[in-house]
Order: C-alpha cells, then sequence, then structure tokens
C-alpha cells in the first residue's frame, strides 16, 4: 500500500458583508525588547516572551486576543447566509480512494451529517459497506480523527493512526478487520509511519523526535513498543526523514532518508527479510532524489540525478551495482511528480504546464498507452498491486468535483467507482491559465477562476494565493471555496511560483535558499499583473497562504503593504531568524537556510517578516490563524506578528489573530468547526473589500 503524507494548503474565500463599522483597538501587549547581536547586526525582539506557549501571560493574551477578534467578526452582517452556502457546499457526501487488498475495499466515506470521514470496509467489489473505524465516536467534540496507515496483502489487518486535533504526532494502533477488535501491540504518540509484514509476525516503523531526528525500530508482535529494536537510523539528524516499506511479497524492507523536507537529496537501503541479511545502501552520496517502490526483485526509482525533470531507473536488487542501473522511463520536456506499479504496468504521473497527465509503460520502458482526462485537472495517480490488474484513481478540476475511476491495467478498460456531488453550476465557471513576467522577466502561470463573462473593469473582487516552495505544486484541483468566490462576482487566482514542483527541480532551486526573494516577486508579479489586466484594484485585492504560503503572503504585506487590501495568514512562519529552534524546523533549514550560517543570515534577514515591519507604515488589514495543536509550525510566529503589527501599523485596518486551542497544521478538523472558521474568514475579508 502506498502512503500518502498530504501537505494541507488551506484555501480561504470571501463573504458577503458591509464596512464601514467602528470597533475598539486590540489589547495592549507588553514589550519586553530582548537585544542580540547576529553576526554583528543588532537585532531587538520586543516580543520574545509570546514564544512561552503555556506561561499563565501568554495564555491571558491568547484569550484577550480571541474575544478581541471574535467581538469584530461575530458582529458583522450576513454570517448566518454565509455559513449557511458554506454548508450547502462543505456538509456533502463524500467518499476517497479504495485500497483493494485480499479480495476486499478498504476507503473513508463522509456522510453529508458527520463531522470525521469513517472508514469502511467491502467484502468483494459489489459487497455491503460495513464500518471498520468511525472516529466520530472517540471523542465528545469529534475533533479525533483517523489514518489508515498501511493494510497487510490479505486484508486481514490494518494499522490506523488516532491523531487529536490538528497534531501532527498519532498514536497507533493494529486492528483485526474479522474480528473489529485492536490487537495488544500500539504505539504511543508520536510522529511516525507503520509498515506491517504480511505475516504479522511484526512491523517496522520510523518515529522522528524535533531534537534527536529519525530512527526506524522493529516491533515483534505480542511484546510492549518500550522493548522495540532500533535497527537503523544512527548519526542522521532533524534535517533527515525515514520513511519505510515492506514488499507485499514479505521479501524486502525499503527504506529511503530524506534530506530536507522536499528530498533534494535522497538515500534508498535495502534489507532481504527472508534471508535476514544486513541493510544494504543501494543509493547513497549522490546530490539528488530518490524515491522508489519494489516489484519482485526489481527497485524501480525515480530520480532528478541527471534529469532535472525526472525519469525513472530500474535496479535488479540482486545486482544492484551503479552501473547496472538501467533507465526505463527517460525525461521529458514535461515534469515526472510520481509514479506507481498496478498489474505489472508502470503508472507515470506528469506535469504538463501544472495539469496532470498519465502515461503507461511496460517494465521494459515501452509507451503503451496514455489515460486521458476530460479538461485541464489533477489526477491522483494510479493506486494498485503489481499481480492486480485492477486498479484505482481520482481525477478532479476546478469545476469537477473528485471523481474515482477503477481501472484495469490489462485492457484498459476503467468505470467510475465513485463521485463526490457538490451543489455548484459547474458550467457557469470560466478556468483558464495565463502567463505573466516576474521582476526579472521570467514567466509565471497562474490559474484563474471566475463566472463566465466578466467585464474587465478593475472592480472584482480576488483572492490570490500561492505557495512557492518545497517542490509542491498546485494543480488545478477542484475547490468548493473557490467556486463559491466566483458565483458571487470574484476571481480566484492561482499563481505557480519559483520554488514549486512545476517545473522540475530547476523551478524548485530557482526559489530557495539565496533566491528565496524569486518567490516573493513571482506573487508580487501577479497580483500586479491582475490589476494591469483589468481584473481588480488595489482595494479590492487579497491575498492568503498557509504555512510556507503564510511566510510568502507575510513576506508580500511587509515589501509591498501599498499593494493589497487584506491578508489571510494561516500557521505562518514569520521569524526566519529564529524560525529553525522550534518543532521540527530544523528540517526545512536545507530549503530556507538558517541564520546561524553568516552567508545565510544575510539573504534570510533582508526578507524575514518580522523583521521587516516598520513602525507608521500603513499596512493592510490581517488576519492571522492558527493554534495550540499546530505542532509542524510553532504558533508563536503568528503570535509576535500579530503584536508586533497591531504595536507597529500606520492605518486603522484591523490587525487580527485568530487562535483555536484545538486547530492545526495537518487537517482533522471536524467539518462544523471549519464551517465556523471560514465563516470567520470569509466575513473578514469581504468586510475588508467593502463588497456590497
Amino acid at each position: 500500500m502506498k502512503k500518502i503524507v498530504h501537505l494541507i494548503i488551506p484555501f480561504l474565500l470571501f463573504a458577503h458583508l458591509a464596512a464601514g463599522q467602528e470597533h475598539k483597538g486590540p489589547p495592549k501587549t507588553r514589550m519586553d525588547n530582548i537585544t542580540e547581536t547576529i553576526h554583528g547586526i543588532t537585532i531587538t525582539d520586543p516580543y520574545r516572551w509570546l514564544e512561552d506557549q503555556n506561561s499563565p501571560e501568554t495564555r491571558a493574551w491568547i484569550e484577550a486576543q480571541n474575544a478581541h477578534t471574535q467581538s469584530i467578526l461575530g458582529t458583522l452582517p450576513n454570517r448566518a447566509a454565509i455559513s449557511s452556502r458554506l454548508t450547502q457546499l462543505l456538509k456533502v457526501d463524500s467518499i476517497g480512494i479504495p485500497f483493494a487488498r485480499g479480495g476486499r475495499y478498504f476507503y473513508s466515506k463522509r456522510r453529508a451529517d458527520q463531522n470525521q470521514p469513517v472508514y469502511y470496509v467491502r467484502n468483494g467489489l459489489n459487497g455491503k459497506d460495513e464500518v471498520l473505524l468511525d472516529p466520530n465516536t472517540m471523542s465528545a467534540d469529534q475533533s479525533v480523527s483517523v489514518r489508515l496507515l498501511d493494510i497487510t496483502p490479505d486484508g486481514k489487518h490494518v494499522a490506523y493512526g488516532v491523531q487529536q486535533g490538528g497534531e501532527d504526532e498519532i498514536t497507533v494502533s493494529i486492528l483485526d478487520v474479522d474480528t473489529r477488535k485492536d490487537l495488544a501491540d500500539h504505539l504511543p504518540k508520536g510522529r511516525q509511519g507503520v509498515s506491517l509484514k504480511p505475516d504479522m509476525s511484526g512491523f517496522y516503523y520510523s518515529r522522528f523526535t524535533n531534537n534527536v531526528g529519525p530512527r526506524c525500530y522493529y516491533h515483534k508482535m505480542g511484546t510492549a513498543a518500550s522493548s522495540d529494536r532500533e535497527i537503523f537510523g544512527s548519526g542522521y539528524g532533524p534535517t533527515n526523514f525515514i520513511g519505510e516499506s515492506v514488499t507485499d511479497d514479505g521479501k524486502y524492507l525499503l527504506l529511503v532518508v530524506s534530506y530536507g523536507s522536499s528530498g533534494q537529496k535522497s538515500e534508498m537501503y535495502v534489507k532481504d527479510l527472508i534471508a535476514d541479511g544486513p541493510i544494504k545502501p543501494i543509493v547513497k552520496d549522490i546530490e539528488a532524489g530518490f524515491f522508489g517502490q519494489i516489484a519482485g526483485d526489481q527497485l524501480f526509482v525515480s530520480t532528478n540525478w541527471k534529469a532535472p525533470n525526472r525519469n525513472i531507473l530500474a535496479i535488479d536488487l540482486k545486482n544492484p551495482s551503479q552501473e547496472h542501473w538501467r533507465e526505463v522511463v527517460p525525461e521529458s520536456t514535461s515534469v515526472i511528480n510520481g509514479f506507481s506499479l498496478a498489474g505489472g504496468k508502470i503508472f507515470v504521473s506528469y506535469l504538463e504546464n501544472v495539469s496532470s497527465r498519465i502515461r503507461v509503460f511496460d517494465p521494459s520502458g515501452s509507451h503503451i498507452r496514455d489515460i486521458a482526462f476530460p479538461t485541464l485537472g489533477s489526477a491522483s495517480g494510479i493506486f494498485g498491486d503489481w499481480k492486480n490488474d485492477e486498479a484505482f484513481y481520482s481525477f478532479n478540476s476546478f469545476g469537477q468535483p473528485a471523481t474515482i475511476y477503477r481501472y484495469q491495467a490489462g485492457s484498459a478498460k476503467q468505470e467510475i467507482w465513485a463521485r463526490n456531488d457538490v451543489p455548484i453550476k459547474s458550467d457557469e465557471l470560466d478556468v483558464k491559465q495565463v502567463w505573466y513576467p516576474s521582476k526579472d522577466g521570467t514567466k509565471i502561470p497562474m490559474f484563474l477562476v471566475h463566472k463566465k463573462g466578466i467585464k474587465l473593469d478593475g472592480g472584482h473582487p480576488t483572492l490570490l494565493t500561492g505557495y512557492g516552495g518545497f517542490d509542491v505544486s498546485l494543480t488545478p484541483g477542484f475547490s468548493a471555496l473557490a467556486a463559491f468566490w466566483a458565483e458571487k462576482g470574484g476571481v480566484y487566482a492561482v499563481t505557480n511560483l519559483r520554488g514549486g514542483g512545476e517545473f522540475g527541480e530547476k523551478w524548485h532551486k530557482a526559489g530557495m535558499l539565496e533566491k528565496k526573494q524569486n518567490v516573493f516577486d513571482d506573487f508580487i508579479g501577479a497580483a500586479e499583473w491582475l490589476i494591469k489586466s483589468g481584473y481588480t484594484k488595489t482595494s479590492k485585492l487579497a491575498i492568503s497562504g498557509g504555512s510556507n504560503g503564510g511566510l510568502l503572503v507575510g513576506a508580500a504585506m511587509t515589501q509591498r503593504p501599498d499593494l493589497f487590501q487584506a491578508v489571510v495568514c494561516s500557521y505562518p512562519l514569520l521569524d526566519m531568524l529564529r524560525y529553525q529552534n522550534f518543532l521540527v524546523a530544523k528540517f526545512w533549514v536545507p530549503e530556507y537556510g538558517s541564520a546561524e550560517d553568516p552567508k545565510q543570515f544575510e539573504y534570510i534577514y533582508k526578507y524575514s517578516p518580522y523583521h521587516n515591519v516598520k513602525k507608521g507604515t500603513k499596512y493592510p488589514s490581517v488576519l492571522f490563524v492558527t493554534g495550540d495543536s499546530d505542532t509542524r509550525v510553532a504558533p508563536l510566529h503568528a503570535r509576535k506578528m500579530a503584536a508586533l503589527m497591531q504595536a507597529s501599523t500606520g492605518s486603522d485596518r484591523p490587525i487580527l489573530l485568530h487562535y483555536d486551542t484545538k486547530a492545526g497544521h495537518s487537517g482533522g478538523t471536524p467539518v462544523s468547526k471549519q464551517i465556523e472558521d471560514l465563516t470567520d474568514e470569509l466575513s473578514f475579508l469581504l468586510w475588508q473589500l467593502d463588497v456590497k
């Protein structure tokens, strides 16, 4: 079973509200003005005390900020109408891609009246849907969610993780599918993944701790987790991550070590489990990314080594030396952004001008066919087993909700397995891709979603979002919120900035480390193009971004405060001189650099949003969004930045903090809470954009 890490990137919308309301100013925040000298530069940090998340003073400050925010957002008009439409769009029946194992089908499904997806099992393709795991019963407020981590090939056992709120950490349990009872074996809360041995004699798991880094362990069934032995990882640190996978036949254990979260360098190791052989290096000491899957005795690898757009190699595990590596799928002008193995075929996912395409090859590399899609959009990739002809994939686009297809690898016959129905009028939407010049002349693509036939009179409320980092590609996927924005007369814009993976490793490297400013220039260029082209104007332009996208909008608003009317900055990185000191952030040093390095300090200091707020500058209105359960990006960034901007802005526009004690980076927020939060955010945006 292929393991997937979802990177959650929030996309925010607007609501119809009136402007001109007067409100009291924010609570006063104590300044402590800690001063230090870094590489000869004197730095003053007025809100260092807010880094202590659990101090009584910080908790009282959070409570006061939330009360202030709700005293404003909670009184804005039309909230009931906004919430009602969001409920129609988000409280719908939805279903996930199934995993077929041992004649059983495992998948998630959420009814419109449920807050969390429920996992089901179906015996046979046309069998009855039976509840396997229901997180809605696991907590009173339904903030607990569940993830499937692995399923044995016979479909009899499932490893699953339980997540509290939006935390990255999970507790791990093993479920007997026949009895619906957990085995005694479990893992305590941690940042971890699991791969079960097919015979259920044990399982392998990797565990990441903030200060030590990753380690891989073996757990023998029927023993305590405290007695698990470390088998791999000694010497690696917090900038590394280890992923583990046992093959379906139980013959091999594949270990992949990533350097940095975008995996610009990785190593691969294999252990022969049948022979109980040593862990042997397959790829090591090569400055490139390698990601692979094993079929039989062949390791198929996608890599950007000598191929910035990636190619696919085959490595014979019985003779794995580098001189015997064989290229099976060559590099092309389109970027390979993933591949999977099913039905004896290699399914290669490409990005062609930021839209998905899947090509099918045999193990020798001969092209067999392409899978056609009805429009520009995003395909999930193929999920299946090497020895099973049956596979599944999902496709969606801005105007088309996710549709899941059952695909037969041999004949190419496919049929719709499930479709998520959302009450929108897709035929009224116009979706197009445009290209605009960045500051240095580089052409940047951007997707626009709006009603058909709008006039380019500069009067449309516009929401611009992007990401630009960690090799992440923003492809044209369905967003009920984007459709909502468009149906109300707005323009929803998604720009594909450098730093992402849309055009391969060269595009990624053009927006990382000392070239990070390119990302901000690309984003600012998108805003300027939207205004110049007649879509909007400054007073109607809002920007939003989360995580690395929160850094993006933070830098944009401090570098060009004149360009934007409103900003929603979610789960952001903002104090870039200290970010590496908290939680898992050392894992991002290969992407950003660190202020501890004198040369890297120079360029980080120039753009670090927290250090570029200037007293008296007329800043846009800002809504910072974060929460205690963000165990990935420390919420101290939003706390400190909110306090600093409240004290510094020279405009009368509000600077607000929306702080949730259970919200976090990894999703899991109940749908009802999502609607509440989005109603707040959209009320804020429409109020500030003065949409009548």
